[in-house]
């Protein structure tokens, strides 16, 4: 084990300096060796060592800016290694080999033993099946390939499964990994060691979680989900519900989408009144109906279906698609459907673990026992409890956004703008995505446009950000805003992470700033977006969005607001 000392001093800030630190400190700690840190920052200096401590060091790592002020006189300089901040945030364990590797040393043996390298099979999900997916999926790649295994990842995006596990490469699996913000059927990974954990966590440090799921994995037994369930798997369960509501949210999201550009393709061929009598058997009155009638039905009863799928799994479908089917019949909507899911789901969950038959019975419960009482409790529980009530919930939230003013408008449009820049991409963006796109089947389709312009300017205010301020950023930064300002437009704000992961203090602020102003103006129009995804290429489609000028010049606004925040708040980089 080797004696390692390290400094860190960022001029981002005190919150940079000590990130700086535990990024070095873990990596150090999974590498089997010990660190010890000192950190500079506005608030004084934290000291980890004495100065007699420092001379007897066998390796010293300086982790900070050119302009840092560091004392290096006091440092040993033939045990020393230099690195910028950013190269630590890239790969803090590089850097600790970097270290040891002057010293003539790799990782220490009970670390190495560790590494023997594994066959690893990965699923990777999140909510819309887009930018998290395959973020976390590359993430799982590098990080795998850093540590010398092999892997294999799927990706369960939006168009289906890609590079699909075989049942010869789960044979051979040592470890399974799962990064997911969404239910997964697991039924194939019976006997095989599993952990689960968020598609965040790959993006954040896959090296980490890898190491972590080597050491943390349990047995899966699909007959009993909860009581095999490996400690990973354990803790994302106690965050359930809202991953169980992403669930839902994931596999809703087709019909609305369809549904939506389904009705905008009506009223371009037929008009407004295109649903009208006078207008059957035209092209536009079928469309029409196969939008409204037909996709926008399937919605809630989707939603319902699945979350209540992500609590008990396929027992849970039919029941929760009952449910929800009633919420639409007596006016609940996305609200009633919420709710029947969430019933459905941990109803059919404990008549599963509380309904006890023979051994050959058993196959009855999942296709008799468990769809006939599951959808008998939560069918009585809409129609004569909670139905009624929730149906003049959702009546009143429904006037009230359509009854809004200038003023309110205004004021819900920063605070939906201001949520889906917060994280981009995590839960506070999901919860305000999934206010906006729920209530597009209930004819308010405002919140819709405001959320959307305001996903797409952090990316795309990053990348003008990067043409105005160039010395703000580095070269890398520089060229990677190019395929940022692509994934702005097509509504990915997932593009922006690599910028706030580098800078989150002064990047997070701007692009709130510049999100919220394009969500204000958004709404202050009386912009209405009938396409919950796609960005500025559904703005082609006639009537997916009723002032197209408008919406874009709210989007151009956020985008500059943020860039020049971004002007103001980042500092100059040394050349």
């Amino acid at each position: 084990m080797a004696q390692l000392f390290a400094i860190a001093a960022s001029q981002a800030g005190p919150a940079h300096s000590f990130m700086l630190g535990e990024a070095l400190l873990a990596a150090a700690a999974r590498l089997g060796h010990e660190l010890k840190l000192r950190v500079v920052s506005s608030f004084g200096t934290q000291e980890g060592f004495s100065p007699e401590e420092l001379a007897g060091a066998q390796a010293v790592i300086l982790a900070a800016d050119a302009g840092s002020g560091i004392d290096r006189s006091a440092l040993p300089a033939d045990r020393l290694l230099e690195v910028a901040p950013e190269a630590v945030f890239r790969d803090p364990a590089q850097v600790v080999q970097q270290a040891l590797a002057r010293l003539g040393m790799a990782a220490a043996p009970a670390a190495q033993a560790a590494a023997k390298p594994l066959r690893i099979v990965a699923i990777t999900s999140c909510p819309t099946g887009v930018a998290h997916t395959f973020m976390a999926a590359e993430a799982l790649e590098q990080g795998a390939k850093a540590l010398g295994h092999r892997i294999h990842v799927e990706t369960q995006g939006s168009v289906g499964a890609q590079n699909a596990l075989s049942a010869e490469a789960i044979a051979e699996a040592d470890l399974v990994l799962i990064a997911a913000d969404t239910q997964v059927d697991r039924a194939r990974f019976a006997g095989k060691r599993l952990y689960s954990a968020s598609t965040k966590a790959a993006i954040h440090d896959a090296a980490a979680l890898i190491g972590k799921a080597q050491a943390e994995a349990a047995p899966w037994q699909a007959a009993s989900a909860t009581a095999a369930a490996p400690a990973g798997a354990q803790k994302a369960a106690a965050s359930g519900p809202y991953k169980h509501l992403m669930t839902g949210v994931s596999f809703m999201l087709p019909f609305v989408v369809a549904g939506g550009l389904l009705i905008a393709l009506a009223f371009a061929l037929g008009g407004i009144y295109v649903y009208d009598d006078a207008h059957q058997g035209t092209v536009g009155w079928s469309l029409f109906q196969v939008g409204a009638k037909a996709a926008f039905a399937l919605m809630v009863p989707a939603l319902a279906g699945y979350i209540a799928f992500s609590i008990a799994d396929r027992p849970g479908i039919a029941p929760g698609m009952v449910g929800g089917m009633l919420a639409g019949t007596v006016g609940a909507g996305f609200l009633g459907g919420i709710a029947a899911g969430f019933i459905a789901g941990y109803a059919v969950k404990w008549l599963n673990q509380w309904i006890r038959l023979p051994r050959g019975l058993e196959g009855l419960k999942p296709v008799l026992l468990l769809p006939l009482l599951g959808s008998a409790i939560v069918g009585l529980l809409m129609l004569m409890v909670i139905g009624q009530p929730v149906a003049a919930a959702m009546t009143a939230l429904t006037e009230f956004l359509k009854g809004m003013q200038s003023s309110s408008a205004v004021l819900l449009g920063i605070v939906l703008g201001a949520m889906m820049a917060a994280d981009m991409g995590g839960p506070i963006n999901k919860a305000a995505y999934v206010f906006s796109t729920s209530l597009i089947a209930s004819g308010v389709a405002t919140p819709m446009a405001a959320a959307m312009a305001a996903g797409m300017v952090p990316p795309l205010g990053i990348a003008l950000a990067c043409r105005l301020f160039a010395s703000r950023f580095s070269a890398e930064e520089r060229e990677a805003s190019k395929a940022a300002a692509v994934l702005g437009l097509a509504f990915i704000t997932e593009g922006a992470i690599p910028y706030v992961a580098r800078d989150p203090l002064r990047v997070i602020p701007a692009c709130v700033l510049g999100a919220a102003t394009a969500g204000a103006l958004s709404m202050w129009r009386g912009v209405a977006l009938q396409a919950p995804h796609g960005g500025v290429f559904v703005l082609a489609i006639p009537n997916a969005v009723n002032h197209v000028l408008l919406y874009g010049a709210a989007i151009v606004a956020g985008t500059v607001v943020t860039a020049l925040a971004l002007g103001l708040f980042k500092k100059k980089i040394a050349a």
